[in-house]
Order: C-alpha cells, then sequence, then structure tokens
C-alpha cells in the first residue's frame, strides 16, 4: 500500500467547456435527402489537393449541366463573376486533371467544330470509344417445329374430306395471307371435316377462321388455323330420334259395285261391297 504510481494524476480532472471535445469547433451537417434536382459529384474533385477553389466550382457546375449545354469561356464569363483569364486558367486545370476533354469533329456539312466532354471520372471512357460495336451473329433456321394436331372425324368419308380440302383452298380469296401448301392443306382437312361432321355449315367454318386475324403479318397461318380448329370445336349436335315415315295416301278409286268413292293403291270394290259377300256367306 506504501508503493506510489507516479502516472496517476493526483485527482480527477474537470473536463473545461469547449476544449478536449473531439468535434468541438468543427463542421457539423445538418442534411437533408434530395429527391430531385441533384448531382452526384465525387470527392476525388471536390475535395481535389491540387485543383484551385474556381475550378473546383467550374468543375461541379459543368458537371450538373445537361448535355448540349454550352460551356465555352464567354458563357462561362457571363454567368459568374470571375473574367474570361481566371475562367480559362481554371478550365486549363481541370483538363490537365482529366476532368476536361476536348475532341475536334467534322459536322455533316463538313466543319470542324471542337467539342468538350465532361468526365467525372478521370481516365474513364465509355467503352464504345474503344470498341468496335460487336456484329450480331446471323441466326441459322433450325428445323421447322410441326404443325399442332387437329380434331379427327369419326367417319373421314372421302366427300366430306374433298368438301373440307375445298373450303381450306378457297381461305385465300378472303384473305392472302390464308395461302396454304398442299401439305398444310392436307394436314388441316381432318379438322374442318370434324366440324363439317358435326353440323357445322361451311359458312360458319370459314367465318371462325378468317375473322379477328392479326393485322401483321402472318409467319405461319397454318399453326393459326390448326390452333383455332382445336381450341373452338363446337359440341356435338344433340341426339335426336329418327322422324317416322311419312302416311301413305292411296288415290281415290270408284267401286265397282256401288260407285262410291275410296282410297286405294289398285281399282275394285270398297271395304263394304267385299264384307257384303263375305257376311251372306
Amino acid at each position: 500500500m506504501d508503493t506510489q504510481n507516479p502516472s496517476a494524476p493526483p485527482r480527477a480532472q474537470s473536463r473545461i467547456a469547449g476544449k478536449n471535445h473531439p468535434h468541438a469547433g468543427g463542421l457539423l451537417h445538418d442534411n437533408a435527402r434530395h429527391t430531385t434536382r441533384f448531382t452526384v459529384i465525387g470527392n476525388h474533385l471536390a475535395q481535389h489537393p491540387e485543383l484551385s477553389g474556381l475550378a473546383i466550382g467550374l468543375g461541379v457546375y459543368i458537371q450538373s449541366l445537361p448535355a448540349g449545354a454550352r460551356v465555352d469561356i464567354k458563357t462561362l464569363a457571363a454567368r459568374f463573376p470571375e473574367g474570361t483569364t481566371r475562367i480559362a486558367a481554371a478550365l486549363r486545370e481541370l483538363e490537365a486533371h482529366g476532368y476536361l476533354r476536348r475532341e475536334r469533329q467534322r459536322t455533316p456539312a463538313g466543319r470542324i467544330v471542337t467539342r468538350t466532354i465532361s468526365c467525372n471520372q478521370p481516365g474513364h471512357r465509355r467503352t464504345q470509344d474503344h470498341q468496335a460495336a460487336p456484329t450480331r451473329k446471323k441466326r441459322t433456321p433450325g428445323p421447322r417445329k410441326p404443325l399442332p394436331a387437329v380434331p379427327q372425324p369419326a367417319y373421314p368419308a372421302p366427300a366430306l374430306l374433298q368438301a373440307a380440302t375445298d373450303l381450306l383452298t378457297d381461305l385465300r380469296r378472303h384473305d392472302p395471307r390464308l395461302m396454304l401448301s398442299a401439305c398444310d392443306t392436307a394436314h388441316l382437312a381432318p379438322g374442318v371435316a370434324a366440324w363439317l361432321e358435326r353440323d357445322v355449315s361451311p359458312t360458319a367454318v370459314r367465318h371462325t377462321l378468317t375473322t379477328d386475324l392479326p393485322p401483321d403479318p402472318l409467319c405461319r397461318p397454318a399453326a393459326l388455323l390448326a390452333h383455332r380448329l382445336t381450341a373452338q370445336l363446337p359440341a356435338p349436335p344433340a341426339f335426336r330420334a329418327p322422324a317416322p315415315p311419312p302416311t301413305v295416301r292411296h288415290p281415290f278409286q270408284t267401286c265397282e259395285d256401288c260407285d262410291r268413292a275410296f282410297r286405294s293403291p289398285t281399282p275394285g270394290a270398297c271395304r263394304d261391297c267385299r264384307a257384303t259377300p263375305l257376311a251372306a256367306a
């Protein structure tokens, strides 16, 4: 207990206001988040150790301008109170440190003009300035996909298939884009025959296949027709019992015994006259 520590203070020191505080007399920020009309500026420009204050201010101002704005010396001198000599010197500073770049270009009219390019990252250029645009690879057409399946008729009679083929061949008269090959027509004919087999008239089938077509050119009209034949296939008609045979009405005959008129397929005696001899017998 008798050992003393010479480095220990004899008593606690009180903090004096304004001293020994890490932020005493330093900068404080009262910031609000920008949502419109703001520009992102790198600290490498805003805190550049070698640029003058005027050069930094001009660099920030130029980066905030839209593309196509004029940034020549006379325009900047009219905007800021500094004269043309100081502004020209500040622009040379920015150009020396890579924040500005001047290029001479020829216009379509043949004039030579100087373009001023602002660089927010010195030493960085767009890739298209150095690399040519990549050429697009030509796509080789692959094997063509088969057409979608179409409904099949229950009884594919030759006459029914021929009527379906004639209907498909006639579609080009209603829309020139519906020009079908022989192979596509043979594939679609059973689907049309299935519609005709369900008591759908050829006019109704033609209306379904030709109305509400897209206005753009049809790359493969047969695939569109196959989809419509399948997706819009109507239900089969309801079962109907066969109608009874019509009643046969024989012509009138004249009875050979009593001259009465009666219906019979052949001439002779009427029913009463034929029954009289049987009753007498």
